[in-house]
């Protein structure tokens, strides 16, 4: 189908074409669902069930993890196996 763009790197709605740009730590959640909308599953697990709200779009992944009670390599890793 389509080409959307993210930031500064297409993603494309095919599982297998997607090019993404790095989502580290530092990432915000709304710049993160931007890249890559198949983590909300994720995010959602770890109890971010708000993940349109405005606190939660400038929240970091780091700071969200830490909020949450997971250890952010953990929530990373999670992230980078979707």
């Amino acid at each position: 189908m389509g080409t959307a763009f993210a930031g500064r790197m297409p993603v494309t709605d095919k599982k297998e074409d997607i090019i993404m740009a790095d989502i580290t730590k530092n990432t915000t959640i709304g710049e993160a669902l931007s890249i890559n909308p198949n983590i909300a599953p994720v995010l959602m697990e770890i109890g971010m069930h708000c993940l349109g709200c405005p606190s939660a779009q400038g929240e970091t992944l780091e700071e969200a993890a830490m909020v949450h009670g997971i250890d952010a390599e953990t929530l990373m890793q999670k992230i980078a196996a979707v």
